[in-house]
């Protein structure tokens, strides 16, 4: 029994952006969020606040979200993995922001330099300062169907992750196949680990297509009740585990399949591939989307 409704949460101008070589400008990056929001999409990953040190290509995010003609009905989020990028966050006016952990110790080591149990530490102060001024927090949990260190990862591992996150505050848990390795067999035996700890409508989909296997993917978590899904617009952001390969799921993709399922997105196919167009254009290359090249060259 699938959803009635998925909400599709828009990474491309976050996830995206920062995997693509060509860094935007503020600007650029304000005219395709603004085409995003005028599709139908109600949740949009608008940037993120980290060291441009680390993300060259977030560094103009205070900007962007300073500079948004935000809608009303739209709700712009950003990344901020410490306090500091918090800060800077609720001084850009950000009302929701998102902080990530992993299921692998591996990764968590050579990402962020600590365990992952020292990782959720460092979020204590970051979720009281977010409930001190009000703004939601969204937890990612990045390799939950496999590591480019060490491979495969246990779903228990995910599960618990999922769970502490949820614990500390965070109201949605969005599981990310980072390397796109994932199975619809994986798919499943990750929620069925993941959902002994953690209830359906609290869970999102981040599910890349480096091996092509992200939409059977989201299909078998639809399967499950998932009515979240993260895509990104014209499949923007490369892996960077695996040179060559795509990384977010395009949310053309996306779109196509669940209107052809009949489940209701509120989001305009049309009104989406000018905002593809777009990007694409200003990237100078075609989208990495089947349906979005399909429909485009029609």
């Amino acid at each position: 029994m699938f959803p009635k409704k998925v909400s599709i949460v828009e990474v491309g101008p976050r996830d995206g952006l920062q995997n693509e070589k060509l860094a935007l400008t503020a600007a650029q990056k304000i005219k395709l969020i603004e085409l995003l929001s005028d599709t139908g999409l109600e949740r949009i990953e608008a940037g993120s606040f980290v060291s441009p040190k680390w993300v060259p290509q977030m560094a103009n995010s205070d900007e962007v979200f300073k500079a948004l003609d935000a809608r009303p009905r739209v709700q712009y989020s950003a990344l901020t993995p410490n306090l500091k990028g918090l800060e800077t966050a609720i001084e850009a006016g950000v009302r929701e922001v998102a902080v990530f952990g992993a299921a692998s110790e591996s990764f968590s080591q050579k990402n962020i330099n600590c365990s992952i149990s020292e990782s959720l530490k460092r979020f204590e102060a970051v979720f009281s300062m977010a409930k001190e001024n009000d703004i939601k927090v969204r937890g990612y949990v990045s390799c939950v169907m496999g590591c480019p260190y060490e491979g495969e990862i246990s779903p228990d591992a995910v599960a618990e992750v999922s769970k502490s996150l949820i614990d500390m505050g965070c109201y949605e848990v969005s599981l990310g196949d980072t390397i796109g390795v994932g199975t619809p067999l994986k798919t499943r035996l990750l929620l069925e680990s993941v959902l002994k700890e953690i209830s359906i409508d609290k869970l999102a989909a981040h599910f890349h297509d480096t091996y092509g296997q992200a939409l059977v993917n989201l299909y078998t978590a639809l399967e499950y009740g998932v009515s979240t899904i993260d895509s990104a617009v014209a499949g923007l952001g490369g892996c960077p585990y695996a040179k060559g390969a795509s990384g977010n799921v395009a949310t053309e993709d996306v779109l196509y399949m669940l209107d052809g399922m009949g489940v209701s997105t509120g989001v305009n196919m049309k009104t989406l591939l000018r905002a593809s167009s777009y990007i694409s254009d200003t990237l100078g290359r075609a989208p990495i989307s089947k349906a979005a090249n399909a429909l485009l060259a029609k």
